[in-house]
């Protein structure tokens, strides 16, 4: 028992006086760089942090500012501080944009702000942010080599906020059963496919305007059940324009002809 005390006093002391707790206590700034670039070097990032954030204020401006600062980015960003790797790498790229490493710094900056996207349900405001950072490294760099990785971050990112409005639209339809809840649904789902045209959501979007359409117009009151039906059909045209042979091709051929022997009454 007591030789394991012993030994763990031992260790104790072999680690307080180990050169990175040296290089915490000590007032010599190159010091501490020389230990911080071991641990970075070593992969000890975390160590490294401690020591980068003791001498930054100190060592703007000097000779190695700029490969310190670059560490200091990157120790963040192995770490997954993303944002304290978004403001590091923004700040270099900004203190040296002729460095060789700045294009990169620039890159790894709005990366880490992607990386701050909350999923597609919650406030998107980093969303925005990223895509403003990416965007400005694209057209900062258009020769980059990371340029493809940059473009697909973009589409992502802009597929995540076609998600949420597009869940949004939607909610109309899917939440409650009455009637204006359907009106509803049709005007927003009408906006999301002007707002974003392209979206991969499109035919879902159509086909639950068409549904919103369909269920308005069976249920309508009698004086407005004509133009409603109409309206139906009108959104099932431009479901199958879109896609022929779309995944609610069945469910929606099943609705046209109710659509149609609705409207057979008022052909009478």
């Amino acid at each position: 028992m007591n030789r394991i005390f012993c030994l763990l006093i031992i260790a104790v002391a072999f680690a307080s006086c180990s050169p990175y707790q040296k290089a915490l206590k000590s007032e010599d700034i190159a010091v501490k760089y020389d230990i911080a670039s071991k641990m970075y070097e070593a992969g000890k990032y975390t160590k490294a942090i401690r020591l980068f954030e003791q001498i930054a204020p100190s060592y703007r401006g000097k000779p190695a500012a700029e490969k310190m600062f670059y560490m200091f980015g990157q120790s963040y960003y192995k770490t997954k501080q993303h944002y304290l790797a978004a403001y590091q790498f923004e700040s270099f790229a900004s203190s040296y944009p002729k460095s060789e490493k700045a294009e990169e710094a620039a890159y790894l900056s709005a990366e880490s702000y992607s990386r701050l996207s909350p999923r597609y349900s919650l406030d998107q405001g980093d969303t925005d942010k990223a895509i403003d950072k990416l965007q400005a490294f694209i057209n900062n760099y258009p020769n980059s080599e990371l340029l493809p990785k940059a473009n697909e971050l973009v589409k992502s990112l802009r597929e995540k906020l076609e998600k949420k409005a597009f869940e949004n639209a939607k909610q109309y339809h899917t939440v409650g059963g009455y009637t204006r809840d359907y009106s509803a649904a049709i005007k927003a789902l009408d906006n999301f496919i002007a707002d974003y045209p392209g979206t991969p959501f499109k035919e879902e979007a159509l086909y639950y305007r068409f549904d919103s359409a369909y269920i308005l117009a069976i249920n309508s009151v009698e004086y407005k059940k004509k133009e409603r039906l109409n309206l139906a059909k009108a959104s099932y045209a431009l479901l199958m324009k879109f896609n022929a042979s779309t995944q609610y091709k069945k469910d929606a051929d099943e609705k046209l002809a109710r659509i149609d022997k609705e409207l057979q009454q008022f052909s009478n």
